[in-house]
């Protein structure tokens, strides 16, 4: 199997653990059910991933490293340097990508079977705070727009009195506004 197939394989199984997830909850998550949904054997599914494990930890790896180097972009095409680093972590959340959703349904699925498997995804959390605290803003400005960011993740990812989408917006826009009062 070439690299890009294997590639595109793996990727195929990832999102399939991921709408399985989303659309039937964590604890449908087998290995029987991705290669069903994938479309593959369940010796096609193991050869890229032994366990179910190891799959979730796939799901998390792919999605925070795609989260994670979308930030990072956006940070370092940002011209004005004060604030850069919240407003690329404020856009990448909002960006409308699917990425951010199957990361959440990643993130359910690894605290729900191995929460040491969200040791990756605090570490980059950790950093993405470092930056998010010295980012020529008040610190407590700053940090206060991450965490509501992560709360409208968190009540979207588990339907937690999730706010309609004019709510959401304006919550946005009021988050942007308490960036830029700090300027």
């Amino acid at each position: 199997m070439t690299a890009t197939k294997k590639t595109l394989k793996r990727e195929l199984i990832l999102k399939a653990a991921s709408i399985i997830v989303q659309e039937e909850g964590v604890e449908k998550l087998t290995l029987e059910a991705v290669a069903k949904k994938a479309g593959v054997s369940k010796g096609g599914l193991l050869y890229h991933f032994p366990n179910k494990d190891e799959l979730i930890l796939g799901m998390v790896e792919q999605l925070s490293t795609s989260f994670i180097t979308e930030f990072n972009e956006r940070a370092e095409n940002d011209t004005h340097s004060q604030g850069r680093w919240t407003r690329a972590y404020m856009n990448t959340s909002f960006s409308g990508d699917q990425d951010a959703s199957d990361l959440f349904t990643a993130l359910s699925a690894a605290q729900f079977t191995n929460p040491q498997m969200l040791k990756l995804l605090q570490d980059e959390y950790a950093n993405i705070q470092n930056k998010i605290e010295n980012d020529e803003l008040d610190p407590v400005r700053s940090t206060i727009v991450r965490l509501a960011i992560d709360g409208l993740w968190f009540a979207e990812m588990f339907g937690l009195a999730l706010p309609n989408e004019e709510l959401k917006q304006k919550i946005i826009e009021e988050l942007k506004t308490y960036i830029k009062e700090n300027e």
